[in-house]
């Protein structure tokens, strides 16, 4: 996977419904597939929005329910999108009894974990839909993953639920997953004609800085009629202003992922001369 871009696993999660998430998780992925990028959607929703906003209905199993009982191998139950280079790990109502099985199985925060390591080397970014709640399926999401991506609508209680979720990550990273980071807060349906809207971003930012990013998805009709037709926006109207913000998305998180990688390089490159350095002065 050449330009410094190693496999980037990003549940997109908010334990407050109606903020977008699912929207924004099915619109990334097929961004970041038109970028050029094998992506997996996984759909860790018992409600399966994710999987109809890709054309999926009703799906029979194999399922990603199947996938974290160990039932059968993660690639069976995959299924292409209508997206070149973008699959869909889907879900369905059966999800719903998942958060009291995997509670006796063995490894049970891991379980996603382990049925993602299995397709992991087909795609360049995974992303996972998580249930707008925190329990065992979430939990497993944080596990998986190596980011978050956290959708927040400009409204008045928005940051009370903002700090919930970075307490949950925090408490996860402590745990079980010491590599997950924030990737970033995504402000959603947003109206920069409402002063609501602009102090509840500007607070956003003043507490979490660079962590907010540069691109906020507007108010779209056609964000919203594209679920019923099976599509996402940036196929059903890809120049509507909705289609661009998420293009503008996954363009933005490339451009931080290659800076990261390309910093990180520059720092190990300064470690290898300062340690030689060390060396020849013995």
């Amino acid at each position: 996977m050449g330009g410094g871009w190693m496999t980037l696993v990003l549940a997109v999660a908010n334990q407050k419904g109606g903020v977008g998430k699912t929207t924004s998780a099915v619109n990334l992925a097929a961004a970041l597939a038109m970028e050029g990028r094998p992506t997996l959607l996984v759909d860790l929703d018992s409600q399966a929005s994710a999987s109809s906003g890709l054309g999926s209905r009703q799906l029979d199993p194999p399922t990603v329910y199947e996938c974290l009982l160990g039932e059968v191998p993660t690639v069976e139950a995959l299924r292409q999108s209508g997206l070149s280079g973008l699959d869909l790990l889907p879900s369905n109502r059966d999800l719903a009894g998942a958060e009291i099985e995997l509670a006796s199985l063995e490894q049970r925060e891991r379980r996603l974990s382990m049925a993602i390591a299995q397709v992991r080397n087909r795609y360049q970014t995974i992303v996972i839909d998580c249930p707008p709640s925190f329990g065992m399926l979430t939990l497993n999401a944080l596990v998986a993953s190596n980011s978050v991506l956290v959708p927040m609508q400009c409204e008045f209680f928005a940051l009370e639920g903002l700090g919930a979720l970075a307490a949950s990550i925090d408490r996860v990273r402590q745990a079980f997953n010491p590599a997950l980071d924030l990737e970033g807060i995504l402000l959603t349906m947003y109206d920069p004609r409402t002063s609501l809207a602009r102090q509840v971003a500007d607070q956003v930012r003043e507490h979490f800085g660079d962590k907010v990013l540069s691109t906020s998805i507007p108010r779209n009709i056609r964000i919203a009629e594209a679920p019923s037709h099976g599509l996402p926006v940036v196929c059903y109207d890809p120049i509507s202003r909705g289609a661009v913000a998420y293009r503008d998305l996954a363009k933005e998180l490339i451009s931080r992922r290659l800076t990261q990688s390309q910093q990180r390089a520059v720092a190990s490159a300064e470690l290898v001369g300062e340690s030689g350095e060390e060396a020849s002065t013995r």
